[in-house]
């Protein structure tokens, strides 16, 4: 259904703009599909976590995390089912686990300085992170997000060490340490992922040799 829709939505945009090619077509599809597709899920998200007692840490679990995410990037599932057991999975789960754990000052200092030394190191190798789908080709973009992902990364482990509340404290050192993993290229290989920039820069040496 959604993928009808989303079809239906590309065949109205290419009427109004003739010149659009299949390759472009494709692009256009898959970012509608993404947008169109994230508003049941994050619904179905919100109704899980509410129904599980847990709605207003899953709120907080999406929406502290969001920038990260935006600027760093990660993989998507293939399919529409996948994305939302995806979501649920990641969001609800860190909901939970930040509300019934407690973490010695110790141990959550260990964890923090991991988190920190993965996350620059992650984001200095894959940030951002696209897809083939829809790649991030330009150079200024990609610097952009680079350094948002710097800053954001920064943000949320200081306000990991700042916030009292040690369930919000929790959900930015787990939501911050899932999100660094999922630009990674060991999630992107078990999720069959591609980085559509390393594609692109592929494909130009090809046409050059």
């Amino acid at each position: 259904m959604i993928e009808k829709f989303c079809e239906y939505l590309v065949n109205l945009i290419r009427k109004q703009m003739p010149e659009m090619d299949d390759d472009q077509a494709a692009i256009v599809l898959y970012g509608i599909e993404i947008i169109v597709g994230e508003i049941p899920k994050i619904f179905l998200m919100f109704i899980t976590g509410f129904l599980l007692g847990f709605w207003w840490q899953t709120l907080v679990a999406f929406f502290l995390i969001l920038p990260y995410k935006v600027c760093s990037g990660g993989f998507h599932l293939k399919t529409h089912i996948g994305c939302i057991i995806c979501t649920n999975v990641i969001y609800c789960g860190n909901a939970i686990l930040s509300s019934i754990v407690t973490i010695p000052d110790y141990m959550k200092w260990i964890l923090l300085l991991i988190t920190l030394i993965l996350g620059m190191i992650c984001v200095t190798k894959y940030a951002p992170a696209d897809t083939e789908n829809l790649p991030i080709l330009t150079k200024k973009e990609r610097h952009t997000k680079k350094t948002l992902s710097y800053i954001f990364l920064a943000i949320n482990l200081i306000a990991v060490i700042l916030v009292p509340n040690r369930i919000i404290s929790n959900i930015l050192l787990f939501g911050t340490f899932i999100q660094t993993i999922s630009i990674t290229k060991f999630a992107y290989k078990i999720t069959k992922n591609q980085s559509g920039y390393e594609l692109y820069l592929r494909e130009q040496v090809a046409n050059h040799s």
